[in-house]
């Protein structure tokens, strides 16, 4: 199954709970239910590393919609974009495996929005990342602040972790 017929999928069944009045809350984990695809593979025939992160993608489209950010995003025509992520791969997917991708925001600065994505089989956790990211409109970045007030809040950031310091602290060195 090509993404573009999953993104369809997943943006119309969060269109839909969130319609019917079943949203996230912001900080409340959002899963999705998927199988390993035979055009999800790679030459070693399991889920190919580059297609973990587009599945998450999808992740944050639910979570996005769920949460209630879709109409500030369409109206204030903010591009959601990622400035970081690290990940690791625990398990391998196999072809028609079935798993879960758990998506849930962790924290936030006052650049970035931190993303815990979980893939989960049966037999227990196959890959973990936590990525770093934004909303650029016209003017440039939206402070999640900004984005929190669309969604009617003001909460402070919970305690970033570890791994959300370490990602939010790295910094590439380019040789010349």
């Amino acid at each position: 199954m090509n993404l573009i017929f999953r993104l369809i999928a997943v943006a119309l069944a969060a269109i839909v709970a969130a319609w019917r009045g079943r949203r996230a809350g912001l900080l409340d984990p959002a899963a999705l239910r998927f199988r390993v695809w035979p055009t999800d593979l790679d030459i070693n025939l399991h889920m190919t590393n580059a297609r973990y992160f587009s599945v998450m993608d999808l992740g944050r489209t639910d979570l996005m919609i769920r949460v209630g950010l879709g109409p500030a995003i369409l109206r204030n025509r903010w591009q959601p974009v990622l400035g970081g992520a690290t990940i690791r791969y625990r398990r391998s997917l196999r072809p028609f495996q079935r798993f879960t991708l758990v998506s849930r925001v962790l924290c936030w600065d006052e650049k970035y929005i931190f993303i815990e994505h979980r893939m989960e089989t049966a037999g227990g956790l196959a890959a973990l990342a936590v990525v770093q990211g934004a909303f650029v409109g016209r003017g440039g970045v939206v402070n999640p602040g900004e984005v929190l007030a669309t969604l009617g809040r003001t909460d402070a950031s919970p305690p970033m972790s570890d791994a959300v310091a370490a990602l939010r602290g790295q910094s590439l060195s380019v040789a010349a």
